[in-house]
């Protein structure tokens, strides 16, 4: 009978391993980011070259914060498609 109970709790144990190597299962999960200081991003308004200087980030685990670099890079972008419908030639300082 002792040998049921060791068979059961061995399966379990492989189990549970192969959960985690996979990836299914998670012992530590990342939390959610954090951040003690605020976000410099891009100011409300016109973006002048001197704005994209002063951007900071937060550090993650892995990197930026990336929420707070897409949302810079699409304001980024967005004004620099502006500039370009309005005729101005943007590769010259």
């Amino acid at each position: 009978m002792i040998w049921v109970l060791l068979i059961v709790v061995a399966v379990l144990v492989a189990v549970a391993t192969a959960a985690v190597v996979v990836g299914r299962f998670t012992p530590d999960p990342m939390a959610d980011p954090v951040t003690s200081t605020p976000h410099h991003g891009l100011p409300a308004g016109t973006i002048r070259s001197g704005d994209v200087a002063e951007v900071t980030f937060d550090t993650a685990l892995r990197g930026y914060r990336m929420d707070q670099v897409d949302d810079v890079m699409d304001r980024l972008q967005q004004r620099i498609a502006d500039l370009e419908s309005e005729g101005r030639d943007t590769s010259r300082p």
